[in-house]
């Protein structure tokens, strides 16, 4: 999953100085700021690509192809990306990847966020479809309880097979 976002310029926000690197936020404060990101955006996107995308392709052409995709949902044409470590060739736009680009860009944290939170929201749903894994609690990371549910009920059709530890259970 990869998010998208063009947003005002300048931007001034009594929550900007809380955007940062989704993974350093707590789910709580991701969803509220989500919100508020979604609220003075131009325009955001969210680009999803299936788990046999990722063991077809490999983790880097699928977040490529997630990230294609996200543009591909904005309503208007950016002028240029700025892009969390990679460069997407595909895309013929002016564009700069930045290392560690979730820690020191704004926009790149905000569409971050985005994801993040579209990717909670996906894990909740399919806690639903497949439940005894705890997908809602973990949102499918390497959890000790996400590991234990594997080894108690096996993979489930969403898991990516490729993946440890998946990849050696089958």
């Amino acid at each position: 999953m990869a998010g998208a976002v063009i947003l005002p310029h300048p931007i001034n926000t009594p929550w900007q100085d809380e955007v940062k690197d989704s993974k350093q936020l707590r789910p709580a404060r991701r969803e509220f700021l989500s919100h508020h990101i979604r609220e003075i955006a131009i325009s955001t996107g969210i680009g999803i690509v299936s788990h046999q995308i990722v063991d077809t392709q490999g983790i880097v052409k699928a977040t490529r192809l997630a990230m294609k995709l996200a543009i591909e949902q904005l309503s208007l044409l950016p002028q240029s990306l700025l892009i969390d470590y990679m460069s997407l060739p595909e895309v013929e736009l002016p564009q700069r990847g930045i290392i560690r680009g979730d820690e020191q860009c704004f926009s790149i944290a905000c569409a971050s966020i985005l994801a993040k939170v579209a990717r909670d929201q996906l894990m909740i749903a399919f806690d639903r479809t497949y439940p005894g894994y705890g997908l809602a609690r973990h949102k499918g990371y390497g959890t000790a309880l996400h590991i234990s549910c594997l080894h108690r009920l096996g993979p489930s059709p969403i898991h990516r097979r490729s993946f440890k530890p998946v990849r050696d259970m089958i």
